[in-house]
């Protein structure tokens, strides 16, 4: 079950190359499906593994890229069993028949899971568990037909790559390899990062993991520099050859096997241990590379002690520089928010987590459990809603281990985890679901004895709970001790038992560790005198992640001035952006969101601009009641929700808006839309559209992420799109164009085998509608590719689509 794993341990390991390409070469016709072959060519597939076997390569891929049960399906001419098991029988048989180059007797098979297509909820209309079990369904029968490994690849969305590797996992006892696609930038689609992947990844235990696909291997090394200094597991390399253009109606790539093998060399030398080919390449790709690395001493990466957590879009380190931890979406002691959990009223629960990511929090705390309320139910609806619109990573903060594992299960990202304890029974609930979906655990230092009452019986219970969590083959860097804040008005030696606490854990241990500080001054007057201190004092003495809140002045004062008195800031530049010109006194509170705009979170004062930049739909719309009761409809159209969706454009053009944000903003401003077309609909009056525009998914591919984004976007700047789909013929595309007078055509494709069917649709666009513009995108495209094939414009991503059509439609 093992022996690549073991394999990898002693040498560079060489994957094949792309498949698409080939099979095009073998007469696949544009827009078919290639994953038909293993049933009605098996022989060319079964010669293209072996080709790549007597090439060098040591793993083969099945012909699965995209075999899932939306494509085939019961009752279809083809189904799931049909294509999976006959790829698995193909390339059983190649590597039975191979003659394997001098020193290698045996190859190895993975099952090629690629992208569903689909964007999951709540941005798109695929559920978690759905893409779970589409992935499922291939990894059971390529188990039972013999694969040797699993081989999750060209994944744009960590969240569905998390479903992937979920549905591996728990349908087989298979390694499991996962290869993103990343932009030249570093970052997926949906906006996560190297750091944040790799965090994800190694936390649901994956055995290998790197990129795959949209680069060549040039444009891949920097990205490789940036898993290197992360990754603990072995790093994947599986390049495009070079970009692609086409010449002749084929897709041609720029780098040839020479060239790429240098560049590979180059590569394994920056750590890569298991490397191969992805578009483009070809067995000779392959045997060039294999020749050059084969003798190169395989460099397994380090094993990194570093505690990180993550949601979709970034990771944050808990170590010396201190995690804020906002405290506020919790009901204990807060009679607005049981209430709001007793409504249900989740934009209530949402404006708080927008406050305190204004307001300087790293990590959101988030409990919902009340006695009256279905809590797993609301913790997951909760976590789903909150990551829809907020990029911080999650506490999940419950006692209810039911609530606990299915917030964890949909979670997008490595969450934090409050808590466990030294009780026996308590770790063997906790630790298995940390193993099985991946966690930073927060560890209460007491156990079946109660709190110790000194520091020293803190940290024997705290070596217990490392040593038990061991066992589970969790590591003591994805534990947080929890030293205990006991309040100082009923313990008088309390505060200094938590700082010694904190000083042996992080001195003697090497831990990280976290505290709930407001609890040292329960019974106290003016709170926060005592509170801002013993931060002070905590954050001097090791407290890595203070939970508090982060709305209060006095508290984010001390994080401020210590960060810059430790010389965690240099320059002091956080402290003089925050505070330079602000005068407050020491006991002030600040509002929720103070200083950026979004009002108070609790009052509901928030602006339609700000309800749409932060994608809060129910404040959007009952905000836009409010507007026309003084303002026109087209003006706050073009005053307000034009102007909010370009701020956030141009963000997500600079990178610090991330695609699930800008879509949940266009919700936003969906909802407020809806609104005022009832408000001219009642005064005879409309808005009228800018345009019409035709997007489609090309002929042979079903993947319409991209198309779909675009649509929003484009829908939100008042065009009137026309959405053929995806498998669109260039007939139907042609027909539509001519017959409703369209002038702008978006065509997307994410497969080099269906690059072809996009070509044609601009020839017969060219020849039947000359007056059409045309826009395309597509992870396999670059600007060089599109003009080569007759488009317009290309499009990197939804925002350019806009761009391009404001431009058009205006006339420039």
């Amino acid at each position: 079950m093992t022996g690549i794993l073991e394999e990898i341990k002693k040498r560079i390991v060489f994957f094949d190359g792309g498949m698409g390409s080939l099979l095009q070469a073998n007469g696949l016709k544009p827009g078919e499906l290639p994953e038909t072959w293993n049933v009605i060519h098996p022989e060319i597939i079964t010669k293209i593994h072996r080709d790549y076997l007597e090439a060098g390569a040591d793993i083969i891929t099945t012909n699965t890229f995209g075999a899932n049960g939306l494509k085939f399906y019961p009752g279809a001419e083809f189904d799931l069993e049909d294509v999976v098991t006959g790829a698995l029988r193909n390339a059983k048989e190649a590597v039975k028949t191979a003659s394997y180059p001098s020193g290698k007797d045996k190859g190895y098979v993975a099952l090629d899971i690629g992208p569903t297509g689909k964007l999951l909820k709540p941005l798109g209309d695929l559920d978690f568990e759905d893409a779970y079990e589409l992935f499922a369904q291939a990894v059971r029968i390529g188990e039972r037909e013999g694969a040797d490994l699993v081989l999750v690849e060209t994944m744009s969305d960590s969240y569905e790559a998390k479903a992937a590797v979920l549905a591996a996992k728990e349908n087989s006892n298979l390694p499991v390899f996962v290869t993103m696609i990343f932009d030249e930038k570093g970052k997926l689609l949906t906006g996560g990062n190297v750091e944040s992947t790799v965090a994800l990844l190694e936390g649901l235990g994956v055995d290998a993991l790197g990129i795959n696909c949209g680069l060549g291997p040039v444009q891949m090394k920097g990205i490789l520099s940036d898993i290197m200094k992360v990754a603990s597991v072995p790093v994947i390399v599986n390049p495009n050859a070079g970009l692609p253009r086409s010449e002749g109606g084929r897709t041609v790539y720029d780098i040839d096997a020479d060239e790429f093998a240098v560049i590979m060399k180059e590569i394994v030398d920056l750590g890569a241990c298991v490397v191969g080919g992805c578009c483009g390449t070809t067995p000779e790709h392959i045997e060039k590379t294999a020749a050059l690395c084969k003798d190169l001493t395989a460099k397994m990466p380090d094993k990194k002690n570093r505690t990180v957590v993550s949601s979709y879009a970034q990771a944050v380190v808990i170590g010396r520089d201190p995690v804020i931890i906002g405290e506020r979406i919790n009901p204990t002691g807060k009679a607005k928010f049981k209430q709001a959990l007793r409504d249900h009223n989740l934009e209530y629960i949402l404006r708080e987590g927008v406050a305190q990511q204004d307001s300087g929090a790293h990590v959101l705390d988030v409990n919902v459990g009340l006695p009256e309320i279905d809590e797993p139910s609301m913790m997951v609806e909760v976590v789903k809603e909150l990551q829809s619109i907020i990029d911080l990573p999650l506490q999940i903060d419950t006692s209810n281990i039911e609530a606990m594992e299915k917030a964890m299960r949909i979670y997008n990202g490595k969450p934090l985890i409050n808590s466990v304890n030294g009780k026996k029974e308590v770790m063997d609930a906790i630790f298995p679901l940390v193993k099985q979906y991946g966690g930073v655990v927060i560890a209460l230092a007491l156990d079946e004895g109660g709190i110790p009452e000194t520091a020293e019986g803190r940290i024997q219970v705290a070596k217990k709970i490392y040593a038990y969590a061991e066992e589970y083959g969790i590591s003591p860097k994805d534990i947080v001790i929890d030293a205990l804040c006991m309040t100082v008005s009923s313990d008088s030696q309390g505060a200094l038992v938590t700082l010694e606490t904190l000083r042996r854990i992080r001195d003697e241990l090497g831990g990280r560790t976290t505290l709930g500080v407001s609890n040292i001054s329960f019974g106290l007057p003016q709170r926060e005198i005592v509170n801002a201190t013993f931060f002070a004092m905590a954050l001097q003495n090791g407290l890595s992640a203070a939970i508090i809140n982060p709305n209060s002045e006095a508290m984010m004062r001390s994080y401020y001035s210590y960060r810059a008195l430790a010389d965690l800031d240099p320059q002091c530049s956080d402290y003089i952006a925050v505070y330079s010109g602000q005068v407050a006194t020491l006991g002030e509170t600040v509002k929720p969101g103070s200083g950026s705009g979004t009002g108070n979170a609790s009052s509901g004062e928030i602006t339609l601009a700000e309800s749409i930049a932060k994608g809060l739909k129910d404040r959007a719309h009952a905000a836009v009641k409010e507007l026309l009761k003084e303002k026109e409809p087209l003006t706050i159209i073009n005053e307000e929700m034009i102007p909010a969706l370009d701020r956030v454009g141009k963000g997500f053009e600079k990178g610090t808006v991330f695609l699930p944000q800008l879509l949940m903003s266009a919700e936003a401003a969906k909802a407020a839309f809806e609104v005022i077309k009832e408000q001219m609909a009642m005064s005879g009056t409309a808005q009228e559209k800018k345009g019409r525009i035709i997007l489609a998914t090309v002929k042979g591919d079903i993947h319409d992420i991209g198309k779909n984004i675009v649509k929003v976007l484009l829908e939100n700047y008042s065009y009137d799109v026309i959405d053929l789909g995806k498998d669109v013929p260039p007939e139907t595309v042609v027909e539509t164009a001519v017959r409703d007078g369209v002038n702008l055509v978006g065509l997307s494709a994410l497969m080099t085998t269906t690059v072809p069917s996009m070509e044609e649709t601009i020839r017969q666009l060219r020849a039947e509608a000359p007056h059409v513009k045309v826009m395309v995108g597509g992870a396999v495209l670059t600007e060089e590719y599109a003009k080569t094939i007759g488009a317009d414009q290309y499009c990197r991503d939804a925002m350019a689509s806009v761009n391009y059509a404001e431009g058009l439609f205006a006339g420039k």
